[in-house]
This record gives structure tokens, sequence and C-alpha cells, in this order.
């Protein structure tokens, strides 16, 4: 009878004992590829809040300053996931296999600046006053088949000019493309709303028009290594679990208008702002953030469709392989409700 009331002491104790057990065991170690934009923010907001903590991840934040680095880092296994602008360079290495997207990050949507058009002092004084404009004008962007390209891409197709009058200079880097036209070594280039009223704030450059008040369209994305989205899909559910929560937080601390459509900046931004202020480049004010900070869906919902017309435009240029499919490389089984997805 003393030995049974030991036994069942004994195992008592370990029952009391395991969930301190689960607690002890060590988080797993995750890398994410990004850029140091405003538009990452939810990530940064995630980490700094410990929401990829309290899922068992330990988030390591791989910073680049081109968006197709990002991508590139994902498919050679440098990081596990990547958040970033599409490129056509993107949809290649997703169209081989290499990426899954599996939640949206930003979009172009009316009344939320993000992405501006920004005139040299130079160009501007000599009348490049509106984004209908760029033919004939030389402009900095990062890559062939960047985001910027695209930009160019719906402008032309939009304004009814030739998208080869424009002379694309491919200088790299978002910090490139800041110093070419400081430099005065192009007309104009398209930056992110942070780094473009930096710009204009140095008297480099002039904010001409912002992308929202042209063209809409679904911007970037969080997207994972394919292989780890096969493999290891109850940890990718946990990511996205701790990028919604930050989605969220920003969503409410930004995004929110008042009846005239004014921003409303409050206290829940400047609890946000030390995250932002310790990842994002240029570091950022909060004046800065009420112009600036970019619309994102609140539940990561990607605008579907857009994405397979980036895909044919970006095939229409010769930028991307003609048996790329959107449908490949779209996974829409980690968040619910995306939006404007084509009928099969």
């Amino acid at each position: 009878m003393l030995k049974r009331t030991l036994r069942l002491a004994a195992l008592f104790a370990l029952v009391l004992l395991l969930p301190g057990l689960a607690l002890a065991q060590p988080k797993e170690k995750v890398t994410i590829s990004a850029l140091p934009f405003i538009s990452t923010a939810p990530i940064f907001i995630a980490k700094e809040r410990g929401y990829f903590d309290a899922e068992g991840i330990d988030l390591d934040i791989k910073i680049f300053n081109a968006a197709q680095a990002v991508a590139v880092a994902v498919a050679s296994g440098d990081a596990d996931f990547g958040i970033t602008a599409f490129t056509g360079g993107f949809f290649n290495l997703a169209g081989k296999g290499a990426l899954k997207v599996i939640a949206a990050q930003s979009r172009e949507e009316p009344g939320y600046n993000f992405v501006a058009y920004v005139a040299s002092k130079k160009a501007y004084d000599a009348g490049f006053r509106s984004p209908k404009d760029f033919a004939g004008k030389s402009v900095a962007i990062t890559t062939v088949g960047s985001s910027f390209h695209y930009n160019l891409g719906m402008l032309a197709d939009k304004y009814n000019f030739k998208l080869d009058s424009v002379q694309m200079k491919p200088v790299q880097s978002i910090p490139n493309m800041m110093a070419a036209l400081s430099g005065g070594q192009v007309d104009a280039t398209i930056l992110p709303a942070n780094n473009a009223l930096k710009l204009e704030a140095d008297g480099a450059g002039k904010i001409i028009g912002w992308v929202h008040e042209h063209t809409l369209w679904q911007l970037g994305a969080l997207f994972a290594s394919s292989k780890i989205v096969k493999e290891k899909r109850p940890l990718v559910e946990r990511f996205v679990r701790a990028y919604q929560k930050g989605l969220a937080d920003y969503a409410a601390a930004f995004l929110a208008k008042d009846s005239q459509g004014n921003r409303m900046i409050g206290e829940k931004a400047l609890g946000l702002m030390p995250a932002l202020e310790k990842w994002v480049q240029p570091k950022p004010s909060i004046d800065t953030v009420k112009i600036a900070a970019n619309y994102m869906d609140p539940q990561g919902r990607l605008l579907v469709k857009n994405i397979y017309d980036q895909v044919a435009w970006n095939q229409a240029q010769g930028m991307v392989d003609k048996s790329v499919n959107a449908a490949d490389f779209i996974d829409l089984s980690f968040i619910k409700g995306h939006l404007d997805i084509p009928k099969k």
C-alpha cells in the first residue's frame, strides 16, 4: 500500500512539473529577410512586443536594401521567411518552386501615402510637376523588374506614354536611388514615403505625387521558403499568428481616420514608436509616420487577382518566364478571407 502511495505521489509530482518542462523547451530559431521600412512594421512590432516569443519563435531579422535581395535570401536558404515588395525576380524564383506567398504586406490604398514620385530640384524647377510627365525623364530604380519598374509601367499604361521613353537607371539599392537624385544624376526616382520625405526635407527633391493617387495594387507580401511550408507547417502557422498580432497593433495605431479623413494618431501610435525607431531607416518621427504609415490589411489578406495581373505584366515585358503561374506559389490556407480570388 505504501509503495503504491509513493508511486502515485511521484506520478502526481511529475504531472505538476510537466507545464514547467514544456515552458523550458527552447524556442525555435527562425530568420526573416526584410527591408528597414515602415512597411515591415508589423514584423518589428511583433518582435519587440514578444509575439514571436509567445509562439515559441526566436526571430532574427536580416535587413537588406533592395526587395530582390530579400527574395534571394529566402530562396537560397539564408532566411526562412521574407517580407517585401513583389518583383519580376521574385516571381521567377517563386515559379521555380522556391517561395510561397502566405500573407499580405503593403498595398496601395486610396488616402494612404506609401510610395512617392520624387523629382530632382532641377527637374522640378524646369516644370516636371506630375507623374503623368515621366516620358523623356531619367529615373533611378533599384533593378529591372523591381516594384519601381512596375510603378512606371502602370503609369505608362494609364497615361498612354511608352515605357521605353523613360530612361530607367538601375542603381541596386534605395540609398543609391536617393544619392542619384540628390547628386543630380537623374531627373526623378520613386521612393517609400519615409525616404522621400527626408529628401524633400533636405532640399534635394520634391514630391510630385503618390502612387495611391494614380494606381492601386498589392505591393508586397509575407512569404516563406517552400521547404518550410511543406516540412514545418505548424511553425508557419505560429509565425503567421504572431505576424497578424503585429498587423492588428499597427492598424489600430496608424490606420484609423476621423470623419474628415485625417489620421487619428494617438497613444497607441506613441506606444509603437520605440519599435519603429529601433528598426526603420531613416529613423522616423511621429510626424513622419502620421504622413507615411502605409496601408496593410489588418488581417493580412491578399488582393489575389492583382498578383496574377502583376505576373502577366512582367511576362509581357519578357521579365518573367511564361511558365510561371501565380496559383502555384500563392498559399491561401494560412489566413482566411483573402480578397478578389480569381475563379478557377
